[in-house]
Order: C-alpha cells, then sequence, then structure tokens
C-alpha cells in the first residue's frame, strides 16, 4: 500500500508524535476493507506510539484517530487517505498526539465557542487538490471542539453513497445530514460560516495598515513570478489572492516548462509558494478583491469592507474555465457538469462522460478520464482537433475514446443528474444525441477582471490591455498573465509577463521624484 519513498517520508513525521495514538478501525468483510486495514497495519508497523484497536463505527471501512486514554478527537477517515490526502492524514495524526495547529489565537477561540453540535461528513477525491484545504480545515474544528466531528470520505470507495446523495463534485461538505458546502474554503471561511457569519477570512490590521511597495492581486505563475522579481529587488511586497495557486492546480502534469522535464501543477506552485516566502512577501489568502481606486497611492478593495494599498499595484487574477452556454449547464453544474476532471474524475469510475472542447485541454482530459471512466467522447467545434500532435496521437491509441468534430453542443439533459447531451453535426446539420453521465468543459478560459468594471482599458475579450512594461492605462497599475491582452496563455508565458510587471514596477518606482520646499 505505501512505496519504499512514502515510508520514508511517513517515518520521520512519526518520530515527531508526542502521545500514543489508536485507530479504531470497522473494516466490514469487504475487498476495500481489507485494504484499508493493510494500509494501517503498514503504517502502525511504523511507530511504536501508534496501535489498532477494532470498534463499530458508522461506514465499513473506516477507522478514527485518538490520543490513547483521552477523549475521542472527532476524526474519521473512510477510506484510505492517500494522493492529496495523505497530507491530511499525517497532520491528523500529529495533531491528535499532542501537536498544536498553527491557527491564530482569534480563530482558535472562535471554535472552541461554538455551543451546538456540529457533524460534518466531507466527500472528497484523492486526486482533488481543493478537498485537503476543507478536510483539514475541519479536522482542526473537530481536534479544538468536543461537539464537532468530521469524516472526510473517499468518493472512489464510497460510489454508491456519493451517487445516493447526488454528488458529482468535490469537495462536498454535508452538516448534520445536510449539503452545508462545495469546493475550496479556508479555516476562516468555513469557521465563520459555521458560525452564520459572512464567509470571510479575517485580515489582520498589521496587513491591511501597511503601505506595500508593490501589492500583487493574484495567486497563480505570474502572481508568484512578479512577487519574486519585486521582493528580490528590495521592495515591500504583498500578494492577495482567494487562494494560492491559480490554473496550475488543475494540471496534473506539466511537460513544456524549459528546463523541467515534468513537474505537477501542485508541485509547481508549492515550490513558488516556498520561494516567495524565502523572500518574506506577505501572502494574504482567502480574500476576495472587489475593486480598485486609482491614486497615490493605489487603493485595492476587498470583500469585507477592508482595503489594502500599495505605491504599484500588479493585477494577476488570471482566468477561469469559459461556459458552453447551452440549456442545461447552469442547472447541472456539479451534479454531472464539471470543469475539473482531476478533482471530479474519480466519481465517474465505470460511467460514459464527455469532454466539450478539442485543445490540449481537452484532450489531455479525456486521456486522464480514460482511465477512470468507461469511456469519453471528445466533442471538438471545428473541423479539427486542435491539440498538440502527440496528445492527440495518444487519445487515438485509447480505445475507450472517440474524438468527434464539428460537434456543436445544443443542451445537457438530466433528470436530477446529467444522463446525457446533444450536438449538432456542423458537417451534415444532424441533431445527435450521447448518452453520458458526466460533461466536462474544457473550451478555453475568461480573464479574471469583472470586478475592475471600467476603470482601466481593456480589450472586447475582457482582457487588460498592457504595454511592453506591463503597464496598464492606469498610473502605477501593472498587468500579467491570463487576464492580460497576451497572445497566448501558457504558464510559461505568464511567469515572463509577471517578471516584466514587476520589473516595470521597480522602474516606476525607481524614477519617483519627490520635491520638498
Amino acid at each position: 500500500m505505501l512505496d519504499d519513498q512514502l515510508k520514508q517520508q511517513l517515518s520521520s513525521y512519526l518520530q515527531l508524535l508526542q502521545q500514543p495514538v489508536v485507530f479504531t478501525l470497522d473494516a466490514g468483510d469487504s475487498a476495500n476493507g481489507t485494504k484499508v486495514r493493510d494500509f494501517l497495519n503498514e503504517v502502525a508497523a511504523l511507530s511504536p506510539k501508534l496501535s489498532i484497536a477494532e470498534g463499530h463505527l458508522k461506514r465499513q471501512p473506516s477507522f478514527t484517530l485518538d490520543a490513547q486514554g483521552a477523549a475521542p478527537s472527532g476524526i474519521t477517515f473512510a477510506g484510505i487517505p492517500l494522493g492529496h490526502e495523505f497530507e491530511s492524514f499525517v497532520l491528523a495524526l500529529l495533531q491528535v498526539s499532542g501537536h498544536a495547529p498553527k491557527i491564530s489565537e482569534k480563530v482558535r477561540q472562535q471554535i472552541e465557542a461554538i455551543d451546538q453540535d456540529l457533524h460534518f461528513e466531507t466527500f472528497a477525491s484523492l486526486s482533488c487538490h481543493n478537498c485537503p484545504d476543507v478536510v483539514q480545515a475541519l479536522d482542526i474544528m473537530s481536534l479544538l471542539n468536543p461537539r464537532i466531528t468530521h469524516t472526510m470520505i473517499e468518493g472512489g470507495m464510497f460510489q454508491d453513497e456519493a451517487e445516493a446523495n447526488d454528488i458529482m463534485a468535490v469537495p462536498t461538505v454535508f452538516l448534520n445530514g445536510e449539503e452545508w458546502h462545495n469546493g475550496r474554503a479556508t479555516l476562516e471561511q468555513l469557521v465563520n460560516k459555521a458560525q452564520g457569519k459572512a464567509a470571510l477570512a479575517a485580515v489582520n490590521d498589521d496587513v491591511s495598515d501597511k503601505l506595500y511597495d508593490v501589492l500583487i492581486v493574484g495567486g497563480g505563475p505570474a502572481a508568484g513570478s512578479a512577487a519574486v522579481y519585486a521582493a528580490r529587488k528590495g521592495l515591500s511586497t504583498a500578494v492577495v489572492a482567494d487562494h494560492i495557486g491559480g490554473q496550475p492546480l488543475e494540471t496534473v502534469g506539466i511537460e513544456n516548462l524549459i528546463g523541467t522535464d515534468y513537474i505537477e501543477g501542485e508541485q509547481l506552485m508549492q515550490n513558488i509558494r516556498a520561494q516567495m516566502t524565502k523572500y518574506h512577501v506577505t501572502l494574504i489568502d482567502g480574500q476576495t478583491v472587489t475593486g480598485l481606486t486609482e491614486g497615490s497611492p493605489v487603493q485595492v478593495q476587498l470583500k469585507g469592507d477592508t482595503t489594502l494599498q500599495g505605491r504599484t499595484v500588479i493585477i494577476a487574477t488570471g482566468a477561469h474555465w469559459r461556459n458552453i452556454g447551452v440549456p442545461g449547464e447552469a442547472e447541472y453544474k456539479n451534479k454531472g457538469v464539471a470543469y475539473c476532471p482531476h478533482c471530479d474524475g474519480p466519481l465517474y469510475k465505470g460511467k460514459n462522460v464527455a469532454v466539450i472542447g478539442g485543445g490540449n485541454s481537452g484532450v489531455e482530459a479525456a486521456i486522464d478520464l480514460a482511465g477512470i471512466a468507461k469511456h469519453v467522447s471528445v466533442l471538438e467545434f471545428g473541423p479539427k482537433i486542435s491539440a498538440d500532435a502527440v496528445l492527440v496521437a495518444k487519445a487515438q491509441s485509447l480505445d475507450n475514446v472517440d474524438l468527434i468534430t464539428n460537434a456543436q453542443t445544443t443542451s445537457i439533459k438530466g433528470d436530477g443528474r446529467v444522463n446525457g447531451l446533444t450536438y449538432t453535426d456542423r458537417a451534415t446539420g444532424d441533431s445527435k444525441s450521447l448518452s453520458v453521465d458526466g460533461v466536462f468543459v474544457q473550451i478555453g478560459l475568461v480573464p479574471n477582471t469583472s470586478w475592475l468594471s471600467d476603470c482601466l482599458d481593456m480589450d472586447k475579450q475582457g482582457e487588460i490591455i498592457v504595454n511592453e512594461k506591463g503597464a496598464t492605462s492606469l498610473a502605477n497599475v501593472f498587468a500579467a498573465g491570463d487576464c492580460t491582452n497576451s497572445a497566448y496563455k501558457q504558464i510559461i508565458i505568464s511567469m515572463g509577463s509577471g517578471a516584466t510587471a514587476a520589473l516595470g514596477a521597480f522602474d516606476a518606482l525607481a524614477r519617483e521624484v519627490t520635491v520638498k520646499a
């Protein structure tokens, strides 16, 4: 279950255990139960402070983690927490054993003050990059408040339960048996939501009161590159974003980053985040930016009435997946219509799915899904598949992938969840139908610039117009990456434009002249 490298990594973490931890296992009598038992046996064999007891739990197979002789932690894992959830498992082990969660005292007090019974259940997939943030946050809440419990449910192993609850996207959180939350969230946002407040992460006064030389809006590779370049110039630099990571988090493998043969998107952004931390960039995560006001300094407004200030501002908000805009798309979003094959793909094991879009993203999605789904149909609007030749060849080599060209999707059908779609064959004009359980939309990007209104010049696609230095139409405001009118949308191009914008901002600051009477 655990390879040698993973065992070595886990062994080093287990040396940090403070108190003995007991796994209480209810494996049931299924093959999956045997897998969970084998997993725990392998883990327990790595430390004398770990042991396994038998018990009766709500789901089989599942297990709890509790400090020996202490009150229950309230944390349960249903399934095997590998993949992206392995970090959640390790953190839960360490925290149950006595390591205090690294959270602010304010948030700790909020959690401890909750005076009602909250029983959370999170459906997750092991390939989901958004799920661990939610799982880890709810585990912390369970650990700190005896009235709160949390169960992570691995959707692939509990697919029947996921289907019974109409769960077609992760993470999906149930609270006391009712669907409560979908998608990424920070601990602060979930705590506030549990208290009936707006789901906003707090911004400390020492952060909001500071005037930054460079204030960067966005959390992807363009923002990270801009932050590193600005900080290395000795400028006080801050990054504000709803989450640090951006589009690469939805990319499993990157093979065209020059000098790096292969890297996963999440690992790339972890590396960039670590580099920003190394250069003391202030990271303001979990925020929604709502507006920009020109001036000296430039003002950036956040949801919740907080304002940040920068002598210069770099906008690097990236882009999001474009909707196809056909009947049924909005109605069945998260009920069979999805945009991230890596996150939601495992929920479609053994099912028929369609991918809308024949570019690199669409064909890459089809290749990934082919290893999970029964059959994958790729629908491309144009007369030929436009993805790179190497990707097309790979897709064509797969027996369960069909590439359909001249296909204009006209509607998505369902009866509470997706069960089909219709498209028009643009070559013949015939209307055709496909019986599918899921539709993954991969038809390009829309810039995340709607929050800017008309405060600076943009093209008809809503992309920010920049010059050769990354400057916009507003003084001391720069932009970079997929939110701009760059000709191509690629990670390496975003990084380059981020560096350009940072150097442009540095140049603007260096040329400022202070006139004294």
